[in-house]
């Protein structure tokens, strides 16, 4: 028998381990749909080299807030932040990211730059947020609408091959 697998070749055989084998198909990512309301007024409350501060009207919808960061990605991938009264050379200028902090009104959104008591108490209370940039991507776009400090849904796929 030896010389027969010599001559004619062997095949091993392995045993297939179906605990190993995945059958099942990947898991990928859920993100909500681009929503069809308009964006509300927004402007600039605060900004520095690195984070700029926007505050909308204080009853501002969930959805009104998805639809503002979507217009943030939109100027981000037009170049058009001065159309929404952010000066775009200041987006350019980054080094390498720039964060947008959304606030329902203007009543906390002080809380990033206040010494002393915050307004709002200990915790963050931005809406939402926008991130341009980063470290291997220049062009990396994220957005997360902000249901509580621990909680937060992602508007789309800020690693995808053009996150815009």
């Amino acid at each position: 028998m030896g010389l027969s697998c010599l001559v004619s070749g062997c095949k091993t055989v392995t045993p297939s381990n179906s605990t190993t084998a995945s059958t099942a198909p990947a898991a990928t990512a859920q993100y909500p749909p681009r929503p069809i309301i308009g964006p509300p007024a927004f402007k600039v409350f605060h900004h520095d080299a690195s984070s700029i501060t926007l505050v909308t009207e204080d009853s501002a919808t969930d959805a009104e807030i998805e639809s503002i960061l979507w217009q943030l990605r939109d100027a981000a991938q037009a170049h058009s932040f001065d159309k929404l009264g952010v000066p775009q050379k200041l987006v350019d200028a980054r080094n390498p990211i720039v964060f947008f902090h959304l606030y329902r009104g203007s009543k906390c959104a002080s809380e990033k730059y206040t010494s002393g008591a915050l307004p709002c108490g200990a915790s963050y209370h931005a809406a939402g947020e926008f991130t341009l940039g980063g470290f291997s991507n220049h062009d990396r776009a994220d957005g997360a609408l902000l249901h509580d400090e621990d909680h937060q849904t992602e508007l789309w796929n800020p690693d995808a091959a053009s996150s815009y």
